[in-house]
């Protein structure tokens, strides 16, 4: 059914409890690991809700499942899981929501795409490259501490505002157009920096949350999760970066409720939401980070609706 081995599938699969009647949402679908590996445990009356923005991801998938009527594909970011949850009539009824952030591999792999500085191309790092605004073209007129302060933040690079810096000065006599020319100049700026990685690692994954929003739309994903899983239906979210795992980290902790009822001693969410309990939390096997070194860094949280 498919090729792709995703990072924790196993895991992923066990966390979200699958069940062949269930109904449940892979928020990024990239090249279809997760879709294909839950769909071969749905039965008929099973169904499963897939997004992703990458117009690549959306050929394959209708490519591979367009023969499954209980396969659903949306071109569309996973914080619009509300609105399209609300229109397809699943709100409150999903079993299971899956998301798998960050950059799939097909998409590092391919220099076209402009997310790795390892191919040199276009300086684009849009998941969807036919919206919004490239790379390339914020670098070409986003100021200096606006640059450093996305470095910063976004990519914890130390080196930041020289890095910054630096752009500005070059731009003004040629634009930074391609991974190669960011990462050589990224690579020229003296300063503090590790060892164990490219000098451009953590200037190139701010630059790429940057233009594609990926933080916020983990945050608005995350705050609609509770009232669209049906009770007893689990979350089960995968980062690569300590900046995701905080967000999901923090907001699983607050939607545990912070007080109790007095009388039954349920716990109690001050907004109103559903609550959610923590499940587990998984990190990749030595097996899988020796085959696959890009599953290093990756955690799996796995929370479930409980009111």
């Amino acid at each position: 059914m498919f090729s792709h081995r995703p990072v924790l599938l196993d895991e992923a699969l066990a966390g979200l409890a699958v069940r062949p009647d269930g109904l449940y949402v892979d928020g990024t679908f990239g090249r279809g690991g997760h879709s294909g590996a839950i769909l071969e445990r749905l039965n008929a009356d099973g169904a499963l809700h897939a997004f992703d923005r990458d117009p690549d991801a959306g050929r394959h998938a209708w490519k591979t499942f367009a023969g499954r009527p209980n396969f659903h594909f949306h071109a569309a970011n996973f914080a619009d899981l509300a609105r399209v949850a609300g229109a397809a009539g699943i709100a409150g009824r999903i079993d299971g929501i899956l998301l798998d952030l960050g950059v799939s591999s097909p998409q590092f792999d391919d220099a076209a795409r402009g997310f790795s500085f390892q191919h040199d191309g276009p300086l684009d790092m849009r998941m969807d490259p036919s919206s919004g605004e490239s790379a390339a073209d914020w670098l070409a007129h986003a100021d200096e501490a606006e640059i450093a302060d996305v470095l910063y933040t976004l990519g914890e690079e130390r080196n930041s505002r020289r890095i910054a810096k630096k752009i500005v000065e070059s731009r003004l006599l040629a634009p930074l157009a391609t991974t190669a020319q960011l990462a050589a100049l990224i690579a020229s700026v003296p300063g503090p920096r590790s060892f164990k990685i490219h000098p451009a690692t953590r200037a190139f994954q701010a630059l790429r949350i940057h233009v594609n929003g990926e933080l916020s739309a983990l945050e608005t994903v995350l705050a609609a999760a509770p009232a669209l899983l049906a009770p007893g239906g689990r979350l089960a979210v995968i980062s690569f970066h300590s900046l995701e795992d905080r967000i999901v980290k923090r907001f699983i902790r607050d939607a545990e409720g912070t007080e109790r009822d007095v009388l039954t001693g349920q716990r109690l969410n001050r907004d109103g939401a559903p609550l959610l309990k923590r499940v587990d939390r998984c990190f990749p096997s030595a097996a899988e980070t020796d085959a696959n070194p890009r599953a290093r860094s990756a955690v799996l949280r796995i929370a479930e609706r409980i009111a």
